[in-house]
């Protein structure tokens, strides 16, 4: 144990003299877990309309307020020449083109009903989507709204009618906010114990430190824990100013559920990652290498954790690797407990899935470890 102190003292040292490596550990993670949850927001707002009103009537202007005042579209053009209002779209400054035909208000007083024609942009298909179902939502209130007018509703209502109440769990507020601070701050955890520890560990083969400790009696299991036992250090350390310092105080998130539950499950996870870090650096001969490979495993680690898009919504090859990655099951466990409050009994099966990632991917590292030294 005396071994291992100093081994630490050393890395410790080591990684508080590289000047280039402590804003990558320290300073980059808090800043990018203050403005990402800014920006992963799935709300789409500032929707460009283009109207092209052929009717010019009362009808139409009440129309036309209603889908300005909604918060959701921003009035891009407004003419009567729907070539115009394609041009728009064609120089990407317009996402919608609602077209009024001429006669509508007459129509719509006089036939009892009226059509208007709706052009969306699919290039981007989640705007689309949302943009056009706000519109045909407004559409549709602006046609009740209308129908009261003219057909109020009678005092005594002799057909059954059912209401329905909505009650939104967990997050009422429907903050989008609160869902993703909890798995932006796993994968920059993650980033710190796979990425920062490969790299490390991989300088030490280029300036060939690492050919001196070898020759001399420091056992490998000493090194190796001299090697990760720092930057699972600095995991906690990143991970309690990202949940206190920044989810709470800036964003107002407080964990319903245990912190105990929260770290217990944080210390196995950052001995999993670390052993993916540890396995990179036996397969890497230079930080550009390990770099390449890390960034390889960070993209699937992200793109497939359900941190941007629900795993159910994924066919069904892409959730074998996404049950596969650990941060997966950490963005899960974070979720669950910081906004659902969940216990011990109801993530217990996540805490053995995470011991099978830790033992796996640490003994398949030191394994090669051995072999390659």
């Amino acid at each position: 144990m005396r071994t291992l102190k100093f081994l630490l003292i050393k890395e410790f040292k080591q990684i508080f003299r590289n000047k280039a490596l402590l804003p990558m550990i320290f300073a980059a993670p808090i800043i990018q877990l203050m403005i990402m949850p800014l920006a992963a927001d799935y709300e789409i707002k500032n929707i460009n309309i283009a109207i092209v009103d052929h009717d010019h009537s009362s009808f139409s202007q009440q129309m036309i307020s209603k889908i300005t005042g909604s918060g959701y579209f921003i009035l891009s053009q407004y003419s009567n020449s729907y070539k115009e209002a394609t041009l728009q779209i064609e120089q990407d400054k317009a996402d919608l083109i609602l077209e009024i035909p001429a006669n509508f208000e007459r129509n719509l007083i006089k036939e009892d009903h009226g059509q208007v024609f709706i052009a969306v942009n699919a290039i981007n298909g989640v705007k689309a989507n949302l943009g056009g179902a706000y519109l045909s939502n407004i559409l549709s209130n602006f046609n009740n709204d209308i129908r009261l007018n003219f057909q109020p509703l009678p005092k005594v209502n002799l057909s059954p009618v059912i209401y329905a109440t909505s009650s939104y769990w967990f997050n009422p507020q429907m903050n989008y906010k609160w869902f993703m601070v909890p798995g932006i701050l796993v994968t920059l955890v993650t980033m710190i114990g796979a990425y920062m520890c490969a790299l490390n560990i991989v300088k030490e083969k280029e300036v060939g430190t690492i050919e001196q400790i070898n020759v001399t009696p420091i056992k490998k299991t000493y090194f190796i824990l001299g090697k990760l036992i720092p930057f699972w250090a600095i995991g906690v350390f990143v991970f309690s100013v990202g949940l206190f310092g920044v989810g709470m105080v800036i964003y107002g998130i407080k964990p319903l559920g245990s912190i105990f539950l929260l770290y217990s499950y944080l210390f196995l996870f950052l001995i999993a990652v670390l052993g993916i870090g540890l396995l990179i650096s036996t397969y890497s001969e230079t930080q550009q290498q390990a770099m390449s490979v890390a960034f390889f495993f960070m993209m699937i680690f992200m793109l497939m954790s359900g941190l941007f898009t629900s795993i159910d919504s994924m066919p069904g090859w892409a959730k074998v690797i996404a049950n596969l990655n650990p941060v997966t099951h950490f963005i899960e466990v974070m979720r669950m407990v910081v906004l659902k409050g969940s216990t011990f009994g109801d993530i217990k099966y996540k805490f053995l899935i995470m011991t099978g990632f830790a033992l796996f991917f640490n003994a398949w590292a030191v394994i090669n470890y051995k072999k390659t030294v």
